[in-house]
């Protein structure tokens, strides 16, 4: 009798913003100009981070790095979204589910990592200047891109399987508006206490770690920057330094809060506006704060925008 129960589910529904029937269209075209921001934003950085002969340094290798990796991580979201916000068909197959939450956390323990390196980054230019050349030379730069990118890989793949190996039963509405963990383990049967218990060490290893690195760093530098003896080194340090300091605060911010809370204080709303933050709007965000709180880009963009118009 319990295996007649049992209906293997072969594809999800991503209930995405069901809530709003009226304003599907209107979200569409919302989430449609955030996209093309963070692509066309995050484009322009690595265009000019790369054709820009005063920005070739470590800082804005690693910065155009991050660019391209915010316009992998979101679209690995987004164009679903406008999808199902267009035909509002919302079907998503296990198989193109578990592939979306695959890339979706890799993508993102990604950034959290290249984070981390952007702020050795900093704390090694400011901590140690003499120094700065020789130790961030650019393969040890590349080496760290490397490691950022692909660490996680493995593990996140493991995790990802035995999510997608559980039994699911009854519904098969995501309340969400995308594939990822925790919706997706409320639709299962049967016991999940092993891989929450899993989904929180990872979510430890991969967000609390880089943040405390992260933070140590920016300790020191801020130590650093207080005791420099003119207002204009400490004005210019500042400054360097407080645009990567909002965009690690938006994103672990949001992040943790949506993967380390415990499970009795989570609801389908407050999932999706957390979701909505560390996937969508901060993204949006970054090439903004990256670009008008940083002088040298700003030059760059007046010596270079000239140049394209009249082309």
């Amino acid at each position: 009798m319990e295996r007649n129960n049992f209906t293997a589910v072969v594809e999800f529904i991503l209930l995405g913003f069901y809530e709003l029937p009226k304003l599907q269209r209107l979200l569409f075209w919302i989430f449609l100009f955030i996209y093309l921001c963070i692509f066309l934003g995050n484009s322009l950085l690595i265009v000019i981070t790369n054709i820009e002969p005063s920005l070739q340094t470590s800082m804005y290798f690693f910065l155009a790095n991050f660019s391209f990796l915010e316009i992998c991580y979101t679209s690995v979201t987004i164009p679903r979204m406008l999808a199902d916000l267009w035909t509002q068909k919302r079907t998503i197959s296990l198989l193109q589910c578990a592939v979306q939450a695959c890339f979706f956390y890799i993508l993102g323990v990604a950034e959290c990592l290249l984070l981390a390196v952007m702020a050795y980054d900093r704390y090694v230019a400011i901590c140690k200047p003499l120094y700065y050349a020789l130790i961030m030379n650019h393969k040890l730069c590349v080496q760290l891109v490397v490691v950022s990118w692909i660490l996680g890989a493995p593990i996140l793949m493991e995790q990802i399987y035995q999510i997608f190996s559980l039994n699911y039963c009854g519904s098969n509405k995501i309340n969400h508006i995308f594939c990822d963990g925790p919706p997706l383990m409320k639709l299962a049967c049967g016991d999940i206490y092993k891989i929450e218990i899993s989904s929180y060490s990872l979510a430890l290893l991969f967000i609390i770690i880089p943040f405390l690195l992260t933070l140590t760093s920016y300790v020191k530098i801020i130590t650093t920057i207080l005791k420099l003896p003119s207002n204009s080194g400490r004005s210019k340090a500042f400054s360097t330094c407080s645009s990567h300091l909002m965009v690690v605060g938006l994103f672990y911010g949001t992040g943790s809060i949506m993967y380390l809370r415990p499970e009795s204080s989570r609801s389908a709303k407050s999932d999706k506006i957390l979701s909505l933050f560390y996937s969508t709007v901060t993204p949006m965000f970054n090439p903004l704060i990256y670009s008008l709180r940083n002088k040298d880009v700003l030059a760059a963009l007046r010596k270079l925008l000239p140049k394209f118009l009249r082309s």
